[in-house]
């Protein structure tokens, strides 16, 4: 079942750059949608990690069109649902990050922050406490991720190259 962010594409199988995969005797889906992660190019890789599922957490709770159905194997074992779509994750220096979570609240983007006060705190309480502490501009944003129409996250995304 398509909901209303997904359209239809020809036939065969996508590259990943942003729609789904064919299944057999499927048509793709390209989606209007992105999902993107923009993280600050001088985290180390636990960090990128530690950040990337961080923030993706954040987008099923407050737009829960971006998750799909639950998983069943062939035994019907049953797994938790995913996103839907695929998740871009961009890298850029701090300023790369800043001016991107300026425009991601500008286009009213769906938009999650990590600060790097957050490595220092152990609980969702403490994450929130120190976010709340210090004014949007003053962030030390070490890390976002935005959902939106496919051109308004490429233009928030300016300046970031894809993560290698």
């Amino acid at each position: 079942m398509r909901n209303t962010h997904e359209t239809e594409t020809g036939s065969g199988t996508d590259t990943g750059t942003g729609g789904g995969i064919a299944v057999a005797g499927s048509v793709p889906v390209r989606f209007d949608t992105k999902v993107a992660v923009l993280l600050r190019d001088d985290l180390e890789s636990w960090q990128r990690l530690n950040v990337t599922a961080f923030l993706v957490s954040g987008l099923g709770t407050a737009v829960p069109e971006v998750i799909g159905e639950p998983y069943e194997d062939a035994d019907s074992t049953a797994y938790l649902p995913m996103l839907r779509q695929p998740v871009l994750v961009f890298e850029g220096a701090k300023e790369t990050v800043s001016a991107a979570h300026a425009r991601a609240l500008s286009r009213s983007l769906a938009t999650a922050v990590f600060t790097a006060d957050l490595f220092g705190t152990g609980n969702d309480r403490d994450n929130r406490a120190a976010v709340r502490a210090v004014g949007r501009d003053a962030l030390d944003l070490v890390g976002l991720a935005v959902y939106g129409p496919r051109n308004a996250v490429d233009k928030v995304l300016k300046g970031a190259r894809m993560h290698p």
